[in-house]
């Protein structure tokens, strides 16, 4: 008796669901153009960093004996 609402809440929960998905790929999309484009205007602020070699990152290996 209680199966056609179940699959009712499924197809209401599926399309809510599909439709809150694409709100916030939409809401991130955005954000991500707006900070890019701010880099992209104030270079100054972002300046790249020289890479480091892995050796400068490790500290010595000193074995307990």
């Amino acid at each position: 008796a209680g199966v056609h609402r179940q699959v009712l809440f499924a197809t209401v929960g599926w399309f809510v669901g599909y439709y809150v998905a694409k709100r916030a790929d939409y809401i991130h999309a955005k954000r991500d153009r707006e900070l890019f484009e701010y880099i992209r205007h104030h270079p100054e602020d972002f300046k790249k960093r020289e890479k480091k070699r892995i050796g400068e990152l490790l500290e010595d290996f000193h074995p307990i004996r």
